[in-house]
């Protein structure tokens, strides 16, 4: 009989790591979250100058020359709006929902936020028909390329953030979303109401300065 168990001890083996809800145990876990966050600001930072230089050179355009011409915008762009930020609010009440184990809930409504963003950009492109089939082109005027120019700059970084809402849906619908994977729940979320401030940011451009 081993010396230990002759004495009354016996040695367990020690507990795992404990997990937290929304970052690991693992110091290296939590180090591949502090980058992710990294990540996402350099991401964010040069979104946001790729806009400003956009937004500056809308507004010396508008403001140093005499031959600005105005376009209508479509109606629809209201309605695009709407679903821009009804797709944030789905967003949080579903990271709200996962923080309280309501998974069932979580996958409901970022499911949703995902089919928003889709319909998003499909009301994007009705408002690009609708201005074309009003003989608005790109090259009609100063207004009608910045118009284009910027609302597909947006599309083109949305795009991406709806393929990784679509991606975490699929690992909520599979029941494939453990801790390790929380991180890209929260990137992809900030990520996507940053797009959604650069929209509004955007909306003020058309209607007040255009």
């Amino acid at each position: 009989m081993p010396a230990s168990v002759a004495h009354g001890i016996t040695h367990q083996p020690p507990p795992p790591p404990v997990e937290h809800e929304w970052g690991g145990g693992g110091e290296g876990r939590g180090s591949s979250r502090r980058a992710s966050f990294a990540g996402l600001f350099l991401m964010s930072a040069a979104s946001a100058m790729v806009f400003a230089a956009f937004t500056a050179a809308f507004i010396a355009r508008r403001g140093l020359s005499d031959d600005w011409a105005g376009i209508p915008k479509p109606p629809i762009l209201w309605v695009n709006t709407a679903i821009l930020l009804l797709s944030s609010l789905a967003l949080e009440a579903g990271r709200r929902a996962l923080k309280t184990g309501a998974r069932a809930r979580f996958t409901a409504f970022w499911t949703a936020a995902t089919a928003l963003g889709v319909l998003f950009l499909l009301g994007q492109t009705a408002a690009w028909m609708q201005l074309r089939s009003a003989g608005i082109y790109v090259a009609t005027s100063a207004g009608s390329s910045f118009f284009y120019v910027l609302t597909a700059a947006h599309a083109a970084h949305l795009l991406p953030a709806v393929a990784a809402l679509a991606w975490v849906d699929v690992q909520a619908l599979r029941l494939r979303l453990g801790p390790a994977r929380r991180t890209a729940i929260d990137i992809t979320a900030l990520f996507w109401h940053f797009l959604d401030s650069i929209w509004i940011l955007l909306m003020v451009l058309f209607y007040v300065w255009a």
